[in-house]
């Protein structure tokens, strides 16, 4: 089945647009397109008419180009007859916006469109769901452009049973500096599902992570998700919902899904070598940091700050998750001490967490980096940087980067995320390492390449 008219289509029809109502979620997806996208797009009406001026047509068929994709937005015992037309006009594909199947109880109604679908082989994603957000392409969200945040073209892909939380997590992913190649959100994935979409992103080059908010599968279909995400060479994250009695009732009348036995899912995920998010919060955290490093480490952690107390905390935390410490070598230690400045010479620790007091500079910064780097019992480094400092320039970020691009150890930052700090963190990000805004990210960010290793 070929997915391209749906995730890069030139052109778009939105079917169900409203004549006087110019909140209907056909208008909000049609005019958001209309005047944001690159791709053409066409509004269709059974009653045909004109919206500003622009030619609304009665039906996909009376529109004078091949459609590629249809955006659908009608009442839901009307998109059967819909689907029939979009497959007898040579449409490629759809995303159904519309609720009212299998999470209500029509699950006949649901069935009817997707028997419709495999045998014309018609791809299509939904019902009941947001859609498709391709950046600087299109959107097909019925949510307000000045309302939505979008985050940058990227590498991280996102699927979503959960439109909202699809939406929430773009929020923190913005904010967080992390950029989209594709978010799906799949609703009721009555016929498109994470296994159909792990596949295609499995061959779309923009794609380095894949990431998924699951509620459920279908009998069976979840060995066979643990089956087909373990043979990938991309990272894959997920986010499970329904682990409690009350979570599953409320995934069944959300998509009608199986939530299924949460604690055999998620130790079958940790078997295979994928990637499992417990919150939001880590998920995040996990698609930033393997976004830059999809490499796998066993948990060899070394710490550099100029607090003796984020040491401390940032150690306690690699612990909680089963990340150790390793003592640095003496030939090490000998290296960061002979580097540093003579005014901390003498009461730098040098050990593992390396503490170069809150007198260091950035010369110290690159000593500790570079010497800790080097140590074969190291597989990441995490720098705690407090920027008011005052022998800190807002250039160590981009210092330090130079260190893991010539030492090739992968490195994690914490820098608060102020406005004032920007050019420090920009020092990192523009080249290819993690920020955190919490110790806690930080660390998590060297869980996700210690959970995402090979069995």
């Amino acid at each position: 089945m070929n997915y391209t008219p749906i995730f890069q289509p030139e052109t778009i029809a939105v079917i169900g647009v409203s004549l006087n109502n110019d909140q209907h979620p056909a208008n909000v997806i049609y005019n958001k397109i209309h005047l944001r996208y690159p791709v053409k797009v066409y509004p269709v009406n059974p009653r045909g008419g004109q919206l500003k001026r622009d030619r609304v047509y009665a039906s996909v068929a009376d529109i004078p180009t091949t459609v590629d994709l249809a955006v659908i937005a009608v009442r839901a015992e009307y998109i059967p007859n819909i689907i029939s037309d979009c497959i007898e006009t040579g449409v490629g594909g759809a995303t159904i916006i519309s609720g009212g199947f299998a999470e209500i109880g029509r699950i006949e109604l649901q069935q009817r469109i997707v028997e419709l679908a495999r045998k014309a082989d018609f791809p299509f994603i939904g019902p009941n769901c947001l859609g498709i957000y391709s950046p600087g392409k299109f959107d097909t969200f019925f949510l307000p452009g000045e309302r939505l945040v979008r985050p940058d073209s990227g590498n991280v892909a996102i699927i979503s049973q959960s439109g909202g939380v699809l939406v929430d997590q773009m929020v923190k992913f913005a904010g967080q500096g992390i950029g989209l190649s594709l978010a799906v959100s799949i609703g009721n994935k009555a016929m498109i599902r994470e296994l159909d979409l792990l596949k295609y992103l499995a061959n779309d080059p923009q794609t380095k992570v894949i990431a998924l908010y699951i509620e459920g599968f279908s009998q069976n279909e979840g060995r066979q998700f643990v089956e087909e995400a373990s043979q990938l060479s991309k990272p894959i994250i997920v986010l499970k919902a329904g682990k409690s009695a009350a979570g599953s009732r409320a995934v069944s009348s959300h998509t009608a899904s199986l939530a299924g036995d949460y604690q055999v899912f998620s130790e079958i995920l940790s078997q295979h070598g994928i990637v499992e998010a417990r919150n939001e919060y880590e998920l995040v955290c996990f698609c930033e940091s393997l976004s830059y490093y999809p490499q796998s480490i066993h948990g060899g952690i070394g710490i550099i700050s100029v607090s003796g107390g984020h040491g401390v905390l940032s150690s306690d935390i690699c612990t909680h998750h089963g990340l150790t410490l390793p003592l640095l070598a003496d030939k090490t230690q000998r290296y960061i001490r002979d580097k540093l400045n003579p005014s901390i010479k003498t009461i730098a620790s040098v050990a593992n967490p390396i503490d170069l007091t809150g007198s260091a500079t950035d010369d110290d910064f690159v000593a500790a980096a570079t010497g800790m780097s080097r140590d074969p019992a190291v597989e990441c480094v995490i720098v705690l940087l407090l920027p008011y400092s005052p022998g800190i320039s807002a250039d160590l970020g981009a210092r330090l980067s130079y260190v893991y691009q010539n030492e090739g150890k992968p490195m994690v930052a914490y820098v608060p995320h102020v406005e004032k700090y920007r050019m420090l963190i920009e020092g990192f990000e523009l080249n290819h390492v993690p920020v955190s805004s919490s110790i806690d990210g930080a660390v998590l960010m060297a869980e996700a390449m210690r959970r995402s290793r090979a069995c």
